[in-house]
């Protein structure tokens, strides 16, 4: 099973960080999309790839509303030109980049159109101009122009000719819902869980999009499952949680944004995110400090995220393989976690964590 870690797009950040991360034996680092709070991801990850040579880069993640398909293909494939292969293309419904234009995510249809859109450029196909929703009081039909000549459809070339030999960019959705997780099922090369790090609900994720495909006539071993997951280590218990309440609110948020509990959940779990739901304050995502962090039990987080020993985030991460996955993405400190205790989580996890899984594999 693959490590990554998940953090902000800078650009001025980026590639000390992702020289970090490499050194540090990480398999892949994934930077955020959400251009009212941090940089632009693909800048982030083309700086990334310059002075890396081994991990995986990509979005963790974008959304199918700020950029037009074709504009996301080109973007992350010029990236995965520069790392010689190495991006993947992380993407979901929408959040924070939404919330800060005003909006919630995107509805599920024009998600999946979206979806359907994105992997035919990114194999370099075409898709119909009569398929490509850009309102024509935006825009108006490319026919109002009387060109002599004009191209029948929407393709990028340069995408096509570089794929003669080499892999097309793999898309990863970030689901919790069953729709969604339905629909990554039939459109993804991955779906990437955001239900907690809880073995129960992952397998319960895991074998709704095997049902999925095997319903319409797809391979079901032919997807690959990860997951999005919080881990603070450290020895201290309290100072564990304290470094993933604040970020564990944001994925845990997504099994109930639309106000009934995804997948299996106990009824005291559904009364901690109902709360949760209902005290969550947007302009304090993420933040440890934050009014929805206060509402996450201590026993709602150790099962919800991954914190203690490294022994104990090794185990707990042995159980996430064992379920099928074969990638997680990491998140841990936030805002408003402690700096100290966040540094002796990274030293931990590096000198102790990353080792002892690869001793494992």
């Amino acid at each position: 099973m693959e490590l990554w870690i998940t953090g902000v797009a800078s650009a001025r950040g980026a590639a000390r960080a992702a020289q970090e991360i490499e050194a540090a034996g990480w398999d892949g680092m994934l930077v955020v999309d959400s251009q009212n709070l941090s940089g632009d991801p693909y800048v982030s990850l083309a700086l990334a790839a310059t002075v890396t040579t081994r991990i995986g880069l990509g979005t963790g993640v974008t959304n199918s509303v700020t950029r037009h398909a074709a504009a996301t293909a080109t973007a992350i494939t010029s990236v995965n030109r520069i790392s010689n292969g190495r991006a993947v293309l992380g993407i979901g419904r929408g959040d924070s980049a939404l919330a800060h234009l005003g909006r919630a995510p995107a509805r599920l249809a024009q998600f999946e159109r979206y979806l359907r859109q994105l992997q035919l450029y990114l194999a370099g196909d075409s898709v119909d101009f009569d398929d490509i929703d850009i309102p024509a009081d935006v825009a108006p039909p490319l026919s109002a122009l009387h060109l002599h000549d004009a191209p029948p459809s929407s393709r990028i070339g340069w995408i096509a000719e570089g794929l003669k030999g080499n892999a097309k960019v793999p898309v990863e959705v970030a689901a919790s819902g069953p729709k969604v997780i339905a629909m990554a099922a039939l459109h993804a090369e991955r779906i990437m869980f955001t239900l907690g790090a809880d073995t129960e609900r992952l397998a319960w994720g895991i074998a709704l999009a095997k049902k999925t495909r095997q319903d319409a006539g797809l391979d079901p071993g032919a997807i690959a499952f990860g997951a999005y997951v919080n881990l603070g280590c450290h020895s201290d218990a309290a100072a564990a949680r304290g470094l993933v309440r604040g970020g564990l609110t944001t994925f845990a948020r997504f099994s109930v944004m639309h106000g009934k509990a995804n997948g299996p959940v106990s009824t005291g779990d559904a009364a901690v995110l109902e709360k949760l739901r209902s005290n969550y304050d947007m302009r304090k995502h993420t933040q440890g400090d934050s009014r929805q962090a206060g509402t996450l039990t201590d026993d709602f987080v150790d099962r919800f995220a991954i914190t203690g020993s490294p022994d104990r985030c090794i185990e707990r991460l042995q159980s996430l393989a064992a379920l099928g996955l074969d990638k997680v993405a990491i998140s841990g400190g936030m805002r408003g976690a402690s700096a100290e205790d966040a540094a002796v989580s990274k030293r931990l996890v590096a000198e102790q964590v990353l080792p002892g899984l690869r001793g494992s594999r």
